[in-house]
Formats: structure tokens, C-alpha cells, sequence
């Protein structure tokens, strides 16, 4: 029972450590993602969840944060008992989510990983499940975990430590863009090619008669069998990009978009783009344009007609805009305004609006 309780520590803390990592890693989507459990939580139990829609990037900062030094705390068993209570009410909180999730059908996706690793709903609360039964057997044989890794003094010295490197690494990630792009518009993809295909998708049906089930490859043409359900036998086939599509009041823009040298400022909900970088920006757009590289450039936002006229002369921005959704926009990019350089729809580079880069740094990356 020793190694298994040593064994259970070990996982719990790293598990800790690691999904706190991938969040702090990208810090913006997890206030997506927790913007979209509060609009639930809304809905279901009452408006007071929106006062939390406000302040979604500091919870998400300081969320992930407490996973890090939790974990590390966890490892170096300092306080161990305090810390596996600290834990259990964070366990009980997600699993609280996952399953409310899963049971309900209300966020398809918990976030517990980023977008490093994909979950379902069930599939994310079995893990929590997984997490509560490795605390469990952590927490009833302390008795096998006496010795304290870092006392005193020197304990206090690696949380504040483990708490200064995990809120820097977040706090940086706030300012600029992931260390690490999990999304389908990351540098080096091809926009195109990913709306496609990568091969015909194949199904099965599963046909009920009689109170038997069965499976067909082909469609029965037996009339007698009911259909029941369609399973693709090769899901990762399927295009990785579906919603993307870039349209103005000519039609849609994005076959265009796809093709030659685009340098592309998206501008996600105009009441919260960041206002002080737009002489830089207006800068770069006019240089981009005079570039012999061809760089054309463009706005894409997903605010109203209305809304965005009255931006664009606020700011001065002068250059053909067009409009795609929000969701597309946030995972193009996690700045709010940010910059995209497409060759022939292949993504060449991303700026946030803090690293806006000059002409000559875009032509290398053509």
C-alpha cells in the first residue's frame, strides 16, 4: 500500500502541475471558457453569475496559478494535509462542472487541458473522477508520507517560488501570444487545406429489427431494418476547420482571402479592443501596402456594420474590412486587435498588438 499511496501522490501532483501549465499557457482561453460557464450558470441559476464575465482573466490567471502551487506543494508535502483539503474543494468544484457539463449537455468542452488535449464532457469527468480516488487514497495513508520535502523557511521560499513563476508565465501569455499555438490557425497551417478533408469520410449504420442490433458498412436495403444511428469509422478524416468564412457586402471574401500575400488585423468586439496601439497599427497597414512583396492588407471583425464604422473613424483605420464570426476570430488569434500574415492562405506569422512587428519582418516571412 506504501508504493500505491506514493505512486497516487505523485500522479495527483503532476497532474496538478501540468493542467495548470497548458491553462497558464494560454490564460484567454480559459476566460473563454469560463465566460461560457457563466452564461450557463446564468441561464440555469440567475443572472448574478454575469457579475463574474467581467473579471474572467484574472479568475483564469489565478485558477491556474492555484493548480501549479498546489502541485508543487502537493510534491514537496508542505502542509500536506491542509493542501490535500485545498485539493478536494477544487476537485469537488471541477468535478461539480464536468458532470453538471456532461449530464446537461451545456459545455461541450471543460477546458480542463486547453486546447492541448480535447475532451468530451464524460471523458472530462471521469478524469475528475480518476483525481478524486488518487486524492482519496493520498489522503486516508498520510501515515506513509511523514517525511516533508521542505520545511520551515525553506518551504515557504519554493511556493512563493512556484507561485511567482507560474503567475509570471501567465501574466506574460496575458501580454503577447501562447508559448505554445494548439489551435488550427497556429503558424506553418494552411487554412485552405484544412477546410478539406484529408481523406472521404467512411460510416457505420447501426440498424435495429426485432429488438436486435446490428452494424452495416453499407446502408441495408432491407426496408425491415430501422435505422438507429450513423458512427464515422474515421472521424479525424474530417475537415479540421469548419466555420471559417469571411464575407462583405459583395458576398464571400474568404476564396480571396486564401490566395496571394494578406496581411490581416482582426478585430474581435470593438467595445473591447485596446485602442492605444492603432498609430503603430495604421503605421504597419500603410507600410504593408507599399510593400513589393504585394502584402495586401485588411480588417476582419465580427463587431456589427454600425459598430465598426464608428471604430474605424474613432481610430483612423483606413483599409478594406470585412466580417467573420466571433468564435472564428477568437481562435485565430488571443489578441483583440491582432495581426495574421497569410501566403496563399498559409499562416506565416501572428502579432499581438504589444509586438507589432515592422515591414521588413513580414517580407522575411514570405
Amino acid at each position: 500500500m506504501k508504493l500505491i499511496t506514493r505512486i497516487c501522490w505523485l500522479l495527483l501532483g503532476v497532474l496538478f502541475i501540468f493542467s495548470g501549465l497548458i491553462k497558464l499557457n494560454d490564460p484567454i482561453g480559459t476566460a473563454y471558457k469560463l465566460e461560457e460557464y457563466f452564461e450557463v450558470f446564468a441561464v440555469d441559476f440567475g443572472s448574478f453569475f454575469l457579475l463574474f464575465k467581467n473579471s474572467t482573466r484574472t479568475l483564469s490567471l489565478l485558477l491556474s496559478s492555484l493548480e501549479v502551487v498546489l502541485g508543487v506543494a502537493l510534491l514537496l508535502r508542505w502542509y500536506l494535509r491542509k493542501t490535500l483539503w485545498v485539493l478536494l474543494g477544487l476537485l469537488v468544484f471541477f468535478t461539480f462542472l464536468t458532470f453538471y457539463s456532461a449530464a446537461f449537455n451545456k459545455v461541450t468542452d471543460c477546458g480542463c487541458f486547453g486546447d492541448f488535449i480535447k475532451l468530451t464532457p464524460w471523458q472530462s469527468f471521469s478524469k475528475d473522477v480518476f483525481l478524486l480516488v488518487l486524492w482519496a487514497v493520498v489522503f486516508f495513508n498520510q501515515r506513509y508520507m511523514r517525511r516533508v520535502f521542505a520545511k520551515g523557511m525553506l518551504g515557504i521560499m519554493y511556493i512563493t517560488l512556484a507561485s511567482a513563476v507560474a503567475i509570471g508565465i501567465g501574466v506574460r501569455a496575458l501580454g503577447h501570444l501562447p508559448y505554445l499555438d494548439f489551435l488550427p490557425y497556429k503558424v506553418g497551417n494552411d487554412i485552405g487545406k484544412l477546410m478539406q478533408a484529408s481523406e472521404p469520410l467512411r460510416y457505420k449504420y447501426i440498424m435495429e429489427r426485432g429488438g436486435q442490433t446490428q452494424e452495416f458498412t453499407e446502408y441495408p436495403t432491407d426496408s425491415t431494418w430501422k435505422y438507429k444511428q450513423m458512427v464515422p469509422l474515421n472521424p479525424d478524416a474530417g475537415p479540421k476547420i469548419t466555420d471559417f468564412k469571411v464575407w462583405n457586402d459583395q458576398g464571400d471574401y474568404t476564396p480571396e482571402l486564401l490566395k496571394g500575400n494578406r496581411l490581416v488585423l482582426i478585430i474581435q468586439n470593438t467595445d473591447k479592443t485596446d485602442r492605444d496601439r492603432f498609430e503603430l497599427i495604421n503605421n504597419l497597414m500603410q507600410s504593408a501596402d507599399s510593400s513589393q512583396k504585394k502584402i495586401t492588407p485588411l480588417v476582419i471583425t465580427s463587431s456589427s456594420p454600425a459598430e465598426f464604422d464608428a471604430f474605424r473613424h474613432e481610430v483612423n483605420l483606413v483599409a478594406p474590412f470585412y466580417y467573420a464570426d466571433a468564435t472564428v476570430l477568437k481562435s485565430m488569434i488571443r489578441s483583440n486587435p491582432g495581426f495574421i500574415l497569410l501566403k496563399d492562405g498559409v499562416v506565416k506569422g501572428k502579432f499581438h498588438y504589444h509586438d507589432i512587428p515592422s515591414r521588413a519582418t513580414l517580407e522575411e516571412l514570405l
